[in-house]
């Protein structure tokens, strides 16, 4: 930077050097007259060669600017500066030729006579930059000098006026000699001075709505437009509002918008008459936009005439293209057809300029909001695709449950009979029906009648659950005593304990309640406390079973010193066929209904279940039992 400044000074120094050098000796010395010659002939100094260097340099230094300045822009700009350029060197050219170079060449300065010439050069371009680039507006030159005459003649008339009137009334004077001397006149000065900025205005508005009567204020147009944009997110309805606003704004005949896409088909919104697209003319547009640049342009001042973008415009009759781009990029554009009352000047361009960095924001807010739906719509639709699957794989495993519960009702009805007989017939042999046996056969047959005691036992609890799930699982209710059937099933397992080396504990309590309960069903669910824990159990321990009345409540206890169960599955211990880990490794035949059925059993007498376990420490299993509600007498039947 400081260089270039420095590089500045230097060349003013040198043109502020030029330009007084010219008007000393040392440039030109003098000048005499030859023949019939118009002008006279100059005797050049001795700085007349720098002088001319001087210049040179001054005209290559501008045309270096301009061809810099050229490069930096794009659009109408370009043009702009291209038609000044041409104009500046074609008159710069001719005035150098017929002033500096045809006399020094010819000793003769008739030449200099065609120097008009030259400026008729400048002034053309100028005036061609003027009328067909938009260099300038003429037409608010026009109205701004009308305003300022219509202003000043009217402060003048007001002046005179009152001055004569003043002066006639307040000094007796009949002309208007006298206003200069008079001390009135500085009054009315200062008054009109005062009031000129009103006039001034009022006379503003005025032409304005004779000469721009279909002008829009900038300002609100743009306030307008961020109205719109912030009206909705979805894309197509942000286009197609944004458009009619800015048509209607600057009476555009139509509009379209175009947007590029990467993976999907481009967007076009249209207003007004305008044909379908092709890719073609998609392509098309998007050399446009890149030609054009990143300004407003009225493409028939811009775009070569004749070129296939060219013909595009004109079958569709767009005059007007507003690149939208953002950081080298370019999303889409804006083309606007003909105006409808004038044609498009500089400040429509502008207008649209202003807008566009709001339009992109816009653009690009509306495409992440669409994504999001789109991304939504598909998880959407792939949730409601899993659902109907789900829904069909639900409805056949809701099918092939049913087949099941069926086939194990229909297997345990028919497998309960023959099972009975062998127990029957094994109980007739150990009681010595069938004649005297040894002790080897009678353990044998003993084990025997506890297996098929246990068979018959897990047919009952297969039939409890498929009468739970057809709804036939019936509570007998009956006055029991609780603390007997505790004991007769301790008493009913303790070989199998025996067998195990595992010590059963139980103490009957001297008083216990009588309640009305299913003895068949809380037979089972002791049974199932007590199974469980001689099976979980490791050899050499002990089984505690207690039974006792705890605030108004029947409380069973069974707790051992087992396997336990592990805390992360613990709320699943008691659902349909569910079985821990570690249990399934101790006991591989079992079935996991036993719990299951036994919190059944409980619910139905309105009881709550007793659970507690540490992994590898042991647990405890129980029920409790409301004693004053169960020493009520049931209805004839309960279902469950």
């Amino acid at each position: 930077l400081v260089s270039q400044l420095y590089v500045r000074i230097a060349f003013g120094v040198v043109v502020v050097g030029a330009a007084l050098t010219t008007l000393t000796p040392w440039v030109v010395q003098g000048a005499t007259t030859r023949g019939s010659g118009l002008l006279p002939i100059p005797t050049y100094g001795v700085l007349f060669a720098a002088y001319v260097l001087t210049l040179v340099i001054l005209a290559c230094v501008i045309g270096y600017l301009l061809w810099r300045g050229r490069q930096l822009v794009r659009g109408v700009y370009r043009a702009q500066v291209r038609t000044v350029t041409v104009s500046i060197a074609s008159a710069f050219t001719f005035a150098f030729m017929t002033n500096l170079v045809l006399p020094v060449v010819y000793e003769d300065t008739q030449s200099a006579l065609f120097f008009p010439v030259a400026m008729v050069l400048l002034v053309t371009g100028m005036t061609y930059a003027i009328v067909r680039n938009g260099l300038f507006d003429i037409r608010m030159a026009v109205v701004r000098s009308v305003a300022y005459a219509l202003s000043l003649t009217t402060l003048a008339a007001v002046y005179f006026g009152m001055a004569y009137v003043l002066s006639v009334t307040l000094f007796r004077e009949t002309t208007t000699i006298g206003f200069a001397t008079n001390s009135a006149n500085v009054l009315l000065a200062l008054l009109l001075a005062l009031a000129f900025q009103p006039i001034r205005k009022f006379f503003d508005t005025t032409t304005n709505r004779i000469f721009y009567r279909n002008q829009y204020s900038t300002a609100e147009f743009v306030s307008r437009i961020g109205g719109v944009l912030t009206s909705t997110d979805n894309l197509e309805e942000l286009l197609t509002r944004a458009l009619k606003e800015i048509t209607s704004t600057l009476r555009a005949s139509r509009g379209v918008f175009v947007l590029f896409e990467k993976d999907t088909s481009p967007v076009v919104v249209t207003s007004g008459l305008v044909s379908e697209m092709s890719a073609q003319d998609i392509e098309l547009v998007k050399e446009l936009t890149q030609e054009v640049g990143k300004n407003a342009v009225i493409v028939s001042s811009t775009i070569m005439s004749g070129s296939r973008v060219m013909r595009m415009l004109g079958r569709r009759r767009l005059t007007v293209v507003l690149p939208l781009a953002q950081e080298d990029e370019y999303i889409g554009c804006l083309m606007l057809g003909e105006s409808l009352v004038r044609g498009y000047a500089r400040r429509d361009t502008k207008a649209l300029e202003a807008i566009a960095d709001e339009l992109i924001i816009a653009i690009r807010n509306a495409r992440s909001v669409r994504e999001v739906r789109d991304v939504n719509d598909h998880l959407q639709q792939r949730i409601a695709e899993a659902t109907r699957e789900l829904t069909r794989s639900n409805k056949r495993l809701v099918e092939l449950d049913a087949t099941k519960d069926e086939f194990v009702s229909i297997a345990s009805h028919q497998l309960r009979t023959p099972l009975t007989s062998v127990k029957g017939y094994i109980s007739m042999v150990l009681e010595g029906d069938a004649g005297e046996i040894t002790e080897p056969q009678r353990q044998l047959l003993e084990e025997a009648f506890t297996s098929s005691e246990r068979m018959v036992h897990l047919i009952s609890d297969f039939l409890n659950v498929s009468r739970l799930q057809t709804g036939k699982f019936m509570l007998d209710r009956r006055l029991v005593d609780l603390s007997t059937i505790v004991q007769q099933e301790v008493e009913g397992i303790r070989q199998i304990a025996d067998t195990h080396d595992i010590a059963i504990a139980f103490k009957k309590p001297a008083r216990f309640p009588q309640l009305y309960l299913d003895e068949g069903k809380m037979r089972q669910v002791v049974m199932n406390f007590i199974d469980n824990a001689i099976y979980y159990s490791p050899e050499g321990t002990k089984i505690l079973v207690k039974l006792a009345v705890e605030d108004g409540e029947a409380v069973l206890r069974v707790k051992d010193q087992g396997i336990g169960v592990p805390a992360d599955v613990q709320q699943h211990l008691f659902t349909k066929f569910f079985r821990a880990e570690n249990a399934r490794r101790q006991r591989p035949d079992g079935t996991g209904i036993g719990l299951y059925l036994a919190k059944r059993v409980i619910d139905g007498h309105s009881g709550r279940l007793v659970f507690e376990s540490k992994l590898d420490k042991g647990s405890t299993f129980g029920f409790r039992l409301p004693i004053k509600k169960l020493q009520t007498p049931p209805p004839a039947q309960q279902s469950e």
